[in-house]
């Protein structure tokens, strides 16, 4: 009987017609999809699955997480994403959003999503500050925050803290010497230690932060729960400093600690890779620069 049962219920299978699920199966289904997937897949299928596309409770959380060539992508990720964001309805609290992030942008959504609570914006290297400067006055709910390796800082983060008062995380995770650059290492710690007092999580992955601007930050944000200073190697845990993280702070992450479970891990070894080379480049046309002087002094 069971054997000759099994045919059967194949058979039933392959005739079920998945149009006919009930709307709220649906959506269960459909919302565990990236916004992509629903925009360019889903929606398509049938007229019931592009209904339940349209409700504004799909949207309440946009995951534009794309981690393709950038330069031979296939979509205009911008146009899809402001489409998403218009389908919510005003109803966004989530947004996710990788490498196509611009000024407009950014400043679209903030223009339709005053409740927004949850804004990643990684690798976006386009978004400017004042880009930052003019949509954040605009997000006052907003609680956890992760710009990862973009390109803003100092002051126009000072506009975010002043303007999310409620912000709880902050994820400002760098690339090999970007604040170096300006010769300001501790620009961005001094800042957040001003102006966001009420962080829990704060995690400053590959930072150029010394211990000044550690103990700014220990000053000024007492609620720290969650302090991530991996790849930190400015950083001198000396006893009075280490003491003092150690028991005041729940989570540590030190700056020689294991990196495995970080998202841009392989990110961030490129970009030390890619800045090796430029160094070494750099070198090797002083040298050039040298030979030729010597060889004209002579």
């Amino acid at each position: 009987m069971a054997s000759s049962s099994v045919p059967s219920l194949m058979k039933d299978e392959e005739l079920r017609n998945w149009a006919e699920l009930p709307s709220e199966l649906t959506f269960s289904i459909l919302n565990r999809l990236d916004a992509i997937d629903i925009l360019e897949n889903a929606q398509k299928v049938c007229t019931s699955w592009r209904r339940v596309t349209k409700d504004p409770s799909m949207w309440r959380k946009i995951d534009m997480h794309y981690l393709g060539d950038m330069g031979s992508m296939i979509y205009d990720f911008e146009s899809m994403c402001r489409h998403a964001v218009d389908r919510s309805q005003g109803g966004l609290v989530e947004i996710d959003i990788w490498h196509f992030g611009t000024d407009d942008l950014l400043n679209y959504i903030a223009d339709r999503s005053s409740n927004l609570r949850s804004l990643r914006l990684a690798m976006c290297n386009q978004i400017t500050d004042e880009g930052v400067t003019e949509a954040f006055v605009k997000l006052p709910l907003l609680e956890d925050l992760d710009v990862s390796f973009c390109a803003f800082l100092g002051e126009s983060l000072r506009v975010v803290g002043q303007s999310c008062p409620n912000l709880k995380t902050l994820k400002l995770n760098r690339s090999p010497g970007i604040d170096c650059f300006l010769f300001r290492p501790n620009i961005n710690a001094i800042v957040i230690a001003e102006s966001m007092p009420n962080l829990r999580h704060i995690q400053l992955f590959g930072n150029e932060i010394n211990n000044t601007g550690l103990n700014a930050i220990l000053d000024g944000c007492p609620h720290v729960e969650h302090l991530d200073l991996r790849k930190c190697f400015n950083i001198n845990l000396v006893e009075d400093i280490e003491k003092r993280c150690s028991e005041r702070i729940g989570v540590f992450r030190r700056p020689y600690d294991s990196t495995a479970d970080f998202p841009f891990d392989n990110i961030w070894f490129l970009a030390c890779y890619s800045d090796s080379d430029s160094d070494s480049d750099d070198a090797d046309m002083d040298d050039d620069c040298d030979d030729d002087s010597s060889s004209s002094m002579a």
